[in-house]
């Protein structure tokens, strides 16, 4: 196969999967906006918060969706919100989209969906982007409300609070809201989202500029964490949550199938104690799919063209992950008793 220039690769990609909106002409990566965005709360015009009306869609492997998915863990929220599970392999269809083929008949039991765009078309006839996870689906009016994946664990943490359950975290205290949502931003561009700035650059030097911005952020984590135990202290907030998406698939996923080569998080000594750490914490490892994510970022399609996906068909053995479950002395840096990890904070 002859080497295509940029826009050509980019023109094969419009071609097939109707993605070269996030792809810029310099060959990086520009993920595309979130549609649905209206907010929960309140106020008029906010989606209301009401126990049993929603349904979270989302899939094992994506680290948006996971995210959301731990929060509802940890704040108790599984009574109130369901879940559906959509399965880690993309469908071979002409576009991009999610199956739930995981469950009987391959359709989601409450929607009665099989393709993930069922719901976005059906909200929006006119929708032309990818349907993604995580969503809100209203399930009394049977459309989608919100995919508003930087946003969603806020909600989560505030405005669903009346429906948290008994002694539930703070993940998003006032006191630091300022400075968490400056870090989460920095976490979202150079680490969430520069993994896959790397690993959908259809240029060199926009996949080697997202390279080096995404290791300049993990060394200054890495030094972060070398003097506390978690990103803002003793305890778990929502910017760990984010962070935590993101380094759980690293050294399984990313590393490899991104060429994000450089360092596995295994061999940063603070940031792979600190994912230990909360790897062994309720709502996190229980809520993580080594297989499903493997399988996804090295078999499945991306958004990338097939020219660009890069694997052969082989699902890596490795690597070993039994490390996630050894040890980690990460409490030394807080001096506080495990069952504190991520009590309120006042």
């Amino acid at each position: 196969m002859y080497w295509m220039s940029v826009n050509e690769q980019l023109s094969s990609q419009q071609c097939k999967v109707g993605t070269v909106k996030e792809m810029k002409v310099d060959g990086s990566f520009n993920r595309q906006k979130n549609r649905f965005i209206t907010p929960f709360g309140t106020n008029e015009g906010e989606l209301p918060v009401e126990a049993g009306r929603y349904r979270l869609l989302w899939s094992a492997i994506c680290p948006w969706a996971h995210r959301a998915v731990i929060v509802r863990s940890i704040l108790g929220l599984e009574k109130v919100i369901s879940l559906g599970t959509a399965g880690p392999m993309r469908p071979k269809l002409p576009h991009v989209d999610w199956e739930f083929y995981l469950d009987e008949n391959k359709v989601d039991p409450i929607l009665g969906i099989r393709y993930l765009s069922e719901i976005y078309k059906k909200t929006d006839p006119e929708y032309m982007g990818r349907p993604t996870v995580p969503v809100m689906v209203d399930v009394k009016e049977q459309r989608v409300v919100n995919n508003d994946y930087f946003k969603l664990t806020n909600y989560f943490e505030t405005v669903w609070s009346p429906f948290h359950r008994e002694n539930a975290p703070d993940l998003y205290p006032q006191i630091l809201r300022a400075e968490m949502d400056a870090l989460n931003d920095v976490i979202f561009h150079d680490i969430n989202n520069g993994v896959y700035k790397c690993g959908f650059a259809l240029s060199q030097e926009a996949y080697e500029q997202a390279y080096d911005i995404l290791f300049d952020r993990l060394d200054e984590l890495e030094q972060r964490l070398s003097e506390r135990r978690f990103l803002f202290g003793d305890f778990i907030t929502d910017s760990d949550v984010r962070l935590y998406s993101t380094l759980v698939r690293f050294d399984v996923a990313y590393y490899a199938a991104f060429k994000t080569n450089r360092n596995r998080i295994i061999d940063f000594p603070h940031l792979w104690g600190y994912l230990r750490d909360l790897y062994q914490t309720p709502g996190f490892g229980n809520t993580t799919d080594f297989d499903a994510i493997k399988r996804h970022y090295h078999l499945s399609h991306h958004i990338a063209s097939d020219d660009q996906k890069g694997h052969n068909q082989i699902l890596p053995k490795g690597p070993d992950l039994s490390g996630f479950l050894t040890k980690h002395n990460r409490q030394e840096l807080s001096k506080k008793e495990e069952k504190f990890l991520i009590q309120r904070l006042s």
